[in-house]
C-alpha cells in the first residue's frame, strides 16, 4: 500500500488566512484513495530531514511571525530544506512561505531580509497591499474544462523571479506576483509557490492531485496514475467563482 509524509513547516506561525486547508485537502485526497498519510508539524527547534518527507508544506504568516521563526530557519533548517529543494521533493508554499523560499526580502524601510535561497527570486515590500480575488493558467494542468486556477491574495510584497525559475501561472484576474509583469507563482524542481489563499488547494483539486501524483510517482516505480474522484461540487464552485470574476 503506498504512503505519503507530509510536512507542516512551522503550523503554529505560518498559518495565515487558513492555509491549513491545505493540508486537509491532502490528507483527504489521500485518504479516499486508500493510500495512508502521515503529517508531521515541524517547527522552531525541530529537526528537519531531507529524506523524511514526501511533500512539505509553508504557509503565509505576518512579518512578526516571520520574524520568530526567522533564525530557526536560517540556522537551523536552511541546509536541509535546500537538500530537499534539489533532490526533488515535492512543495508547497504560499504567500509568506514562497518569499521565504527566495534569496531576500526588502522591506519598504530598505532594510533586506536574508531568506533561505533555495530558489532564485526577491521579493520587495511596498505600503500598499495587493489584495482580491485572483484567477491563474497554469499551462498543462489536467481538468475538466480549462486550466483556471482560484484564489485570494493578499500581499504588500512585489516578487521577482531570476533566472532558472518559471512562472506557476499567467494572471487572468488579480494581481498575482508583483502586479506589473503578468504572472503569479513560480516553479522550481517540484517546488510550487503561490500567492492564493482560500485556501488553494480545496478549491482546486486536479492542482492537489498534480502535487500527490508527482510526490507519489517520485517515491514508487510502480505508481502509474491517481483513480479518479467525483469532483462535481468542487468543479461547479470553481466555475461560478469563474463566471463571477472573468466570463461575466
Amino acid at each position: 500500500m503506498y504512503e505519503i509524509s507530509i510536512c507542516h513547516l512551522y503550523p503554529d506561525l505560518l498559518n495565515l488566512y487558513g492555509d491549513y486547508g491545505n493540508i486537509q485537502a491532502l490528507i483527504r485526497r489521500l485518504e479516499w484513495r486508500g493510500i495512508n498519510v502521515q503529517v508531521h508539524p515541524v517547527s522552531i527547534g525541530d529537526p528537519f530531514s531531507p529524506d523524511s518527507y514526501d511533500i512539505v508544506f509553508i504557509g503565509g504568516g505576518q512579518n512578526y511571525e516571520q520574524d520568530i521563526l526567522h533564525k530557526d530557519l536560517l540556522k537551523q533548517k536552511k541546509k536541509p530544506l535546500t537538500e530537499a529543494v534539489e533532490n526533488g521533493t515535492v512543495f508547497l508554499c504560499i504567500c509568506g512561505g514562497y518569499q521565504l523560499m527566495g534569496k531576500y526580502y526588502k522591506l519598504s524601510s530598505g532594510t533586506e531580509i536574508e531568506c533561505l535561497g533555495a530558489m532564485n527570486h526577491w521579493t520587495i515590500g511596498y505600503e500598499k497591499r495587493l489584495t482580491g480575488n485572483l484567477v491563474f493558467k497554469i499551462e498543462g494542468l489536467k481538468q475538466q474544462s480549462d486550466s483556471l486556477v482560484v484564489g485570494f491574495e493578499n500581499h504588500s510584497g512585489k516578487t521577482y523571479l531570476g533566472d532558472g525559475v518559471t512562472p506557476l501561472g499567467k494572471v487572468v484576474y488579480g494581481y498575482g506576483n508583483n502586479g506589473e509583469d503578468g504572472y503569479e507563482g513560480a516553479r522550481y524542481k517540484n517546488v510550487f509557490c503561490s500567492y492564493s489563499h482560500g485556501s488553494l488547494l480545496p478549491k482546486n483539486p486536479a492542482l492537489t492531485d498534480e502535487l500527490i501524483t508527482l510526490a507519489l510517482k517520485r517515491k514508487y516505480r510502480d505508481f502509474v496514475s491517481l483513480q479518479p474522484l467525483n469532483d462535481k461540487i468542487e468543479a461547479m464552485a470553481r466555475e461560478n467563482m469563474i463566471k463571477r470574476l472573468i466570463r461575466s
